[in-house]
Protein backbone atom coordinates (compact mmCIF):
# COMPACT_ATOMS: atom_id res chain seq x y z
CA UNK A 1 0.00 0.00 0.00
CA UNK A 2 1.39 3.38 -0.99
CA UNK A 3 2.10 6.40 1.15
CA UNK A 4 0.22 9.47 -0.06
CA UNK A 5 1.73 12.95 0.21
CA UNK A 6 -0.05 16.19 -0.61
CA UNK A 7 2.04 19.28 -1.29
CA UNK A 8 0.11 22.39 -0.35
CA UNK A 9 0.61 26.11 0.12
CA UNK A 10 -1.49 29.16 0.83
CA UNK A 11 0.13 31.28 -1.88
CA UNK A 12 1.45 30.59 -5.36
CA UNK A 13 4.99 30.97 -6.61
CA UNK A 14 6.75 29.12 -3.80
CA UNK A 15 7.80 26.08 -5.83
CA UNK A 16 4.90 23.76 -5.02
CA UNK A 17 4.65 22.12 -8.45
CA UNK A 18 8.43 22.15 -8.81
CA UNK A 19 8.67 20.28 -5.52
CA UNK A 20 6.21 17.59 -6.65
CA UNK A 21 7.94 17.26 -10.02
CA UNK A 22 11.44 16.93 -8.58
CA UNK A 23 10.40 14.60 -5.75
CA UNK A 24 8.65 12.31 -8.23
CA UNK A 25 11.79 12.24 -10.36
CA UNK A 26 13.98 11.56 -7.32
CA UNK A 27 11.80 8.78 -5.89
CA UNK A 28 11.61 7.16 -9.33
CA UNK A 29 15.40 7.31 -9.57
CA UNK A 30 15.59 5.60 -6.19
CA UNK A 31 13.61 2.70 -7.65
CA UNK A 32 10.16 3.35 -6.21
CA UNK A 33 6.85 3.08 -8.04
CA UNK A 34 5.56 6.66 -8.14
CA UNK A 35 2.27 8.26 -9.13
CA UNK A 36 1.53 11.98 -9.30
CA UNK A 37 -1.99 13.35 -9.08
CA UNK A 38 -2.44 16.85 -10.47
CA UNK A 39 -5.22 18.58 -8.50
CA UNK A 40 -4.34 22.05 -9.79
CA UNK A 41 -6.65 23.25 -12.62
CA UNK A 42 -3.69 25.10 -14.13
CA UNK A 43 -2.21 21.72 -15.04
CA UNK A 44 1.41 22.85 -14.74
CA UNK A 45 2.55 19.54 -13.30
CA UNK A 46 0.81 17.68 -16.12
CA UNK A 47 2.65 19.81 -18.67
CA UNK A 48 6.00 19.43 -16.94
CA UNK A 49 5.93 15.63 -17.25
CA UNK A 50 4.56 15.65 -20.81
CA UNK A 51 1.05 14.40 -20.05
CA UNK A 52 -1.88 14.85 -22.43
CA UNK A 53 -4.54 16.73 -20.45
CA UNK A 54 -6.68 17.61 -23.47
CA UNK A 55 -7.66 14.38 -25.20
CA UNK A 56 -7.43 11.81 -22.40
CA UNK A 57 -9.30 11.39 -19.08
CA UNK A 58 -8.14 13.58 -16.20
CA UNK A 59 -8.50 13.72 -12.42
CA UNK A 60 -11.80 15.55 -12.95
CA UNK A 61 -13.18 12.44 -14.66
CA UNK A 62 -11.87 10.29 -11.82
CA UNK A 63 -13.51 12.26 -9.01
CA UNK A 64 -16.71 12.63 -11.01
CA UNK A 65 -16.82 8.88 -11.50
CA UNK A 66 -16.92 9.02 -15.29
CA UNK A 67 -13.73 6.93 -15.41
CA UNK A 68 -11.97 4.75 -12.88
CA UNK A 69 -8.73 6.31 -11.65
CA UNK A 70 -6.67 3.52 -13.22
CA UNK A 71 -8.05 4.50 -16.65
CA UNK A 72 -6.88 8.08 -16.07
CA UNK A 73 -3.24 7.16 -15.39
CA UNK A 74 -0.71 8.15 -18.04
CA UNK A 75 2.69 6.49 -17.93
CA UNK A 76 5.46 8.97 -18.69
CA UNK A 77 9.22 8.49 -18.58
CA UNK A 78 9.57 10.53 -15.39
CA UNK A 79 6.53 9.31 -13.47
CA UNK A 80 3.00 8.00 -13.82
CA UNK A 81 0.45 10.77 -13.55
CA UNK A 82 -3.27 11.47 -13.40
CA UNK A 83 -3.34 14.84 -15.18
CA UNK A 84 -5.51 17.90 -14.74
CA UNK A 85 -6.87 20.75 -16.82
CA UNK A 86 -8.98 23.89 -16.44
CA UNK A 87 -12.24 21.90 -16.29
CA UNK A 88 -11.33 21.03 -12.70
CA UNK A 89 -11.74 24.70 -11.71
CA UNK A 90 -15.52 24.28 -11.67
CA UNK A 91 -15.47 21.31 -9.31
CA UNK A 92 -16.21 23.30 -6.15
CA UNK A 93 -19.46 24.58 -7.63
CA UNK A 94 -20.40 21.32 -9.34
CA UNK A 95 -19.86 18.88 -6.48
CA UNK A 96 -22.12 19.95 -3.63
CA UNK A 97 -23.32 16.65 -2.17
CA UNK A 98 -22.46 15.43 1.30
CA UNK A 99 -18.98 14.02 1.90
CA UNK A 100 -17.64 15.78 -1.18
CA UNK A 101 -14.29 16.19 0.58
CA UNK A 102 -13.72 12.44 0.09
CA UNK A 103 -14.09 12.39 -3.71
CA UNK A 104 -10.36 12.11 -4.42
CA UNK A 105 -9.76 9.59 -1.65
CA UNK A 106 -12.56 7.40 -3.00
CA UNK A 107 -11.14 7.65 -6.53
CA UNK A 108 -7.53 6.73 -5.76
CA UNK A 109 -8.02 4.12 -3.02
CA UNK A 110 -8.35 1.23 -5.54
CA UNK A 111 -4.97 2.08 -7.14
CA UNK A 112 -2.92 2.68 -3.99
CA UNK A 113 -1.62 -0.88 -4.01
CA UNK A 114 -0.01 -0.26 -7.41
CA UNK A 115 2.45 2.34 -6.08
CA UNK A 116 4.93 2.93 -3.30
CA UNK A 117 4.44 6.71 -3.22
CA UNK A 118 1.70 9.02 -4.48
CA UNK A 119 2.29 12.78 -4.63
CA UNK A 120 -0.67 15.16 -4.97
CA UNK A 121 -0.09 18.65 -6.36
CA UNK A 122 -2.86 20.86 -5.00
CA UNK A 123 -3.74 24.38 -6.18
CA UNK A 124 -2.61 27.48 -4.26
CA UNK A 125 -5.13 28.33 -1.56
CA UNK A 126 -7.06 26.26 0.92
CA UNK A 127 -10.35 25.52 -0.85
CA UNK A 128 -12.31 22.45 -1.89
CA UNK A 129 -9.58 20.87 -4.05
CA UNK A 130 -6.92 21.26 -1.37
CA UNK A 131 -9.20 19.78 1.30
CA UNK A 132 -9.78 16.79 -1.02
CA UNK A 133 -6.01 16.38 -1.34
CA UNK A 134 -5.58 16.50 2.44
CA UNK A 135 -8.43 14.07 3.07
CA UNK A 136 -6.76 11.56 0.74
CA UNK A 137 -3.25 11.93 2.21
CA UNK A 138 -1.13 10.32 4.87
CA UNK A 139 1.39 13.16 4.98
CA UNK A 140 1.67 16.83 4.01
CA UNK A 141 4.72 18.64 2.67
CA UNK A 142 4.74 22.42 3.01
CA UNK A 143 6.99 24.27 0.55
CA UNK A 144 7.97 27.86 1.30
CA UNK A 145 10.36 30.57 0.23
CA UNK A 146 12.70 32.18 2.75
CA UNK A 147 10.58 35.34 3.05
CA UNK A 148 8.02 36.87 5.42
CA UNK A 149 5.01 36.21 3.17
CA UNK A 150 5.64 32.47 3.11
CA UNK A 151 6.00 32.50 6.90
CA UNK A 152 2.60 34.15 7.27
CA UNK A 153 1.05 31.54 4.99
CA UNK A 154 2.40 28.67 7.10
CA UNK A 155 0.11 29.56 9.99
CA UNK A 156 -2.96 29.55 7.73
CA UNK A 157 -1.98 26.21 6.23
CA UNK A 158 -1.44 24.76 9.70
CA UNK A 159 -4.93 25.86 10.77
CA UNK A 160 -6.46 24.22 7.68
CA UNK A 161 -4.64 20.95 8.37
CA UNK A 162 -5.86 21.00 11.97
CA UNK A 163 -9.42 21.51 10.71
CA UNK A 164 -9.04 18.55 8.33
CA UNK A 165 -7.76 16.43 11.22
CA UNK A 166 -10.88 17.19 13.21
CA UNK A 167 -13.35 16.83 10.37
CA UNK A 168 -12.26 14.13 7.92
CA UNK A 169 -8.70 12.79 8.31
CA UNK A 170 -7.52 12.39 11.92
CA UNK A 171 -4.43 10.40 10.90
CA UNK A 172 -2.83 12.96 8.59
CA UNK A 173 0.64 14.14 9.61
CA UNK A 174 2.85 17.01 8.52
CA UNK A 175 6.01 15.48 7.07
CA UNK A 176 7.78 18.82 7.11
CA UNK A 177 8.47 22.25 5.71
CA UNK A 178 10.80 22.42 2.72
CA UNK A 179 12.56 25.71 2.01
CA UNK A 180 12.93 26.41 -1.72
CA UNK A 181 15.27 28.80 -3.57
CA UNK A 182 17.50 29.26 -0.56
CA UNK A 183 20.60 31.42 -0.90
CA UNK A 184 22.87 31.08 2.11
CA UNK A 185 24.75 34.23 1.08
CA UNK A 186 21.60 36.33 1.48
CA UNK A 187 21.20 37.81 4.96
CA UNK A 188 17.43 38.06 4.42
CA UNK A 189 17.24 34.38 3.47
CA UNK A 190 19.22 33.37 6.54
CA UNK A 191 17.02 35.44 8.83
CA UNK A 192 13.83 34.09 7.26
CA UNK A 193 15.12 30.53 7.59
CA UNK A 194 15.85 31.17 11.25
CA UNK A 195 12.33 32.52 11.77
CA UNK A 196 10.91 29.47 9.96
CA UNK A 197 12.73 27.26 12.46
CA UNK A 198 11.11 29.22 15.31
CA UNK A 199 7.66 28.88 13.73
CA UNK A 200 8.19 25.15 13.22
CA UNK A 201 9.06 24.75 16.90
CA UNK A 202 6.07 26.79 18.09
CA UNK A 203 3.61 24.86 15.93
CA UNK A 204 5.41 21.51 16.34
CA UNK A 205 5.91 21.26 12.59
CA UNK A 206 9.14 19.58 11.41
CA UNK A 207 11.38 21.50 9.04
CA UNK A 208 13.51 19.46 6.68
CA UNK A 209 17.24 19.80 7.16
CA UNK A 210 17.83 19.58 3.42
CA UNK A 211 16.73 22.86 1.84
CA UNK A 212 16.66 23.48 -1.92
CA UNK A 213 19.15 26.01 -3.23
CA UNK A 214 18.24 28.46 -5.98
CA UNK A 215 18.94 26.54 -9.21
CA UNK A 216 17.88 27.68 -12.72
CA UNK A 217 18.33 24.15 -14.07
CA UNK A 218 15.23 22.98 -12.18
CA UNK A 219 13.02 25.46 -14.01
CA UNK A 220 14.71 24.70 -17.32
CA UNK A 221 14.11 20.97 -16.91
CA UNK A 222 10.44 21.53 -16.16
CA UNK A 223 10.01 23.79 -19.19
CA UNK A 224 11.60 21.15 -21.41
CA UNK A 225 9.57 18.34 -19.79
CA UNK A 226 12.77 16.66 -18.63
CA UNK A 227 13.73 14.73 -15.54
CA UNK A 228 16.08 16.98 -13.55
CA UNK A 229 18.35 14.00 -12.87
CA UNK A 230 18.76 13.41 -16.58
CA UNK A 231 18.87 17.06 -17.61
CA UNK A 232 21.46 18.30 -15.12
CA UNK A 233 22.37 15.50 -12.70
CA UNK A 234 25.24 17.43 -11.12
CA UNK A 235 23.37 20.70 -10.52
CA UNK A 236 22.66 21.78 -6.94
CA UNK A 237 18.91 21.32 -7.38
CA UNK A 238 19.21 17.68 -8.42
CA UNK A 239 21.53 16.94 -5.49
CA UNK A 240 19.32 18.80 -3.02
CA UNK A 241 16.11 17.05 -4.05
CA UNK A 242 17.84 13.68 -4.00
CA UNK A 243 18.94 14.30 -0.40
CA UNK A 244 15.50 15.64 0.52
CA UNK A 245 13.88 12.50 -0.87
CA UNK A 246 16.06 10.30 1.29
CA UNK A 247 15.22 12.46 4.33
CA UNK A 248 11.49 12.14 3.60
CA UNK A 249 11.78 8.36 3.33
CA UNK A 250 13.66 8.12 6.62
CA UNK A 251 11.32 10.47 8.52
CA UNK A 252 8.06 8.84 7.38
CA UNK A 253 8.89 5.18 7.95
Amino acid sequence: MSKVFSVITQKGGVGKTTTVNALAASFTKLGYRVLCVDMDPQGNLSFSVGADSTHLPTVYDAIKGSYKAQSCIQRRSMTDIIPSNIVLSGAEVEFTRRKREYLLKKAITPIKELYDYIFIDSPPGLGFLTVNALAASDFVILPMLPDIFSLQGLVQVYETIEHVKLSCNPDIKIAGIVVNRYNKLSRLNREAFGTAQMVSENLSIPIFKNFIRNCPSITEAQSLQCNIHDYAPRCSGARDFYKLSQEIIDSTQ
